[in-house]
């Protein structure tokens, strides 16, 4: 069976650097911070004080307001980034055949805040008895954000969510991928959204020390590849792709951004949260990804790290990029656009996948902010290219997607230019 290709041809996005994919785009590229103080809630008692939040984001202007109240607000993110996939596609929906279009979107975790605000709710009122709201469990439930997206657009192909900690977008892109070259559907629409700076979310990743404390500079906090790193800056929001099999795009004219290449799985086998000390894991996701793409590591120009900022998994990726790449990685760009978003959790792959396409094509690849000098971690090859502090203008044309999960969960994804 000969295998269909998949290209994108359509990006949607809201972050903390923007609430569509031009404005935050623009903003990576200039280097811009997106770590502010807490306001979804008080967080003054808590040893981490700052997170990377959806700035500006009326559900008023998307949502009527019946409609807004029976959808957490990661999915809502996931159904914003949606449509404005869906435009940047230009699919005409009147005349495509529904019945191959799909969603796979993924949440590491899902509706926090509903489960947050329904079960505090019960315990504080135990003396009425039980009383939820009807919308309770379709609010919370990780899939939905996916359901939601199928509903408003009356699509009929593969429809669910993957989970897999931190990696769960880049999976789920992977499995889009393989759905469209397999011929189960002609379009998918792929990514992941996360809404989860809340008291448990915060608190729960302070308990594990997993978050920097930095309070007093919080700005600068995110400094992946630093030795002064203390943690990541947890993020939110969410990312679309549009992924279409190639002669589908071509018979409508779609405008195409790149092609996606190849994906690559695995698992640490190894701990809870740390990833394995040598990056075993994240060695054989890499080399999946370069056999699955028919690809040679000297064929990648750019690498979007996982690169969270913390003490232990920097180290371990920078050595697992040292064994797949050899010689070739001091040629390779390597940059962790966390160090500007935060840490998306399950929307990390989608939104690090669409800095990887808009690598490719624009020939400029994002900095890593926040690395000053003198901070050099011994353990750290400084002869590797982090792109520090300013973007760099360079050919790209294949950039491969990093995303690590707690439970030892590895993807990586490969975009290139497309060559007809």
């Amino acid at each position: 069976m000969e295998l269909k290709r998949v290209v994108v041809t359509g990006l949607g996005a809201v972050t903390p650097l923007g609430n569509n994919v031009p404005d935050t785009w623009a903003n990576i590229i200039k280097g811009v911070s997106a770590a502010q103080p807490i306001t979804h809630f008080d967080a003054s008692k808590f040893k981490t004080q700052f997170a990377c939040e959806v700035k500006n984001f009326d559900p008023s202007q998307y949502f009527d307001r019946k409609e807004a109240r029976k959808l957490d607000i990661y999915t809502q993110y996931a159904m914003v980034a949606a449509k404005e996939a869906i435009s940047d596609c230009g699919i005409d929906l009147e005349t495509a055949d529904k019945d191959e279009i799909g969603v796979i979107m993924a949440a590491g975790i899902g509706g926090i805040l509903t489960f947050e605000q329904e079960v505090g709710y019960y315990y504080a009122n135990q003396d009425k008895g039980p009383k939820f709201n009807p919308f309770f469990i379709p609010k919370m439930i990780a899939d939905m954000a996916a359901g939601q997206i199928s509903i408003m657009y009356g699509f009929r192909g593969p429809n669910y969510s993957t989970t897999s900690a931190c990696a769960s977008s880049n999976n789920a892109l992977i499995d889009a991928y393989n759905c469209i070259r397999l011929g189960q559907a002609s379009m998918m629409l792929a990514g992941g959204s996360e809404a989860a700076i809340t008291p448990a979310g915060v608190g729960g990743f302070n308990a594990m020390t997993a978050l920097s404390t930095r309070n007093d500079d919080m700005e600068h906090a995110s400094r992946p590849f630093s030795k002064s790193r203390d943690g990541f800056v947890i993020g939110e929001g969410g990312g679309c792709l549009v992924l279409e099999e190639l002669e589908h795009a071509l018979a409508r004219g779609a405008k195409i951004y790149c092609e996606l290449a190849g994906g690559g799985l695995s698992a640490d086998a190894y701990h809870m949260t740390a990833s394995h000390p040598e990056g075993l894991g994240a060695i054989l996701a890499m080399r999946r990804a370069l056999k699955d793409a028919k690809m040679q590591p000297e064929d990648i120009d750019y690498i979007n790290v996982h690169g969270t900022s913390t003490p232990v998994g920097d180290i371990s990726e920078v050595k697992a990029i040292e064994t797949v790449f050899g010689e070739h990685a001091y040629k390779l760009n390597i940059s962790s656009t966390k160090s500007m978003t935060g840490h998306l959790l399950g929307a990390a792959g989608a939104i690090e996948a669409i800095f990887s396409v808009l690598a490719i094509a624009d020939n400029i690849v994002p900095p890593t902010i926040n690395h000053a000098e003198g901070d050099e971690d011994p353990e750290i090859d400084y002869r590797l290219n982090f792109t520090f502090n300013q973007a760099q203008k360079r050919e790209v044309n294949a950039a491969l997607s990093n995303t690590f999960g707690f439970g030892g969960h590895n993807a990586s994804a490969i975009f290139k230019k497309f060559v007809k």
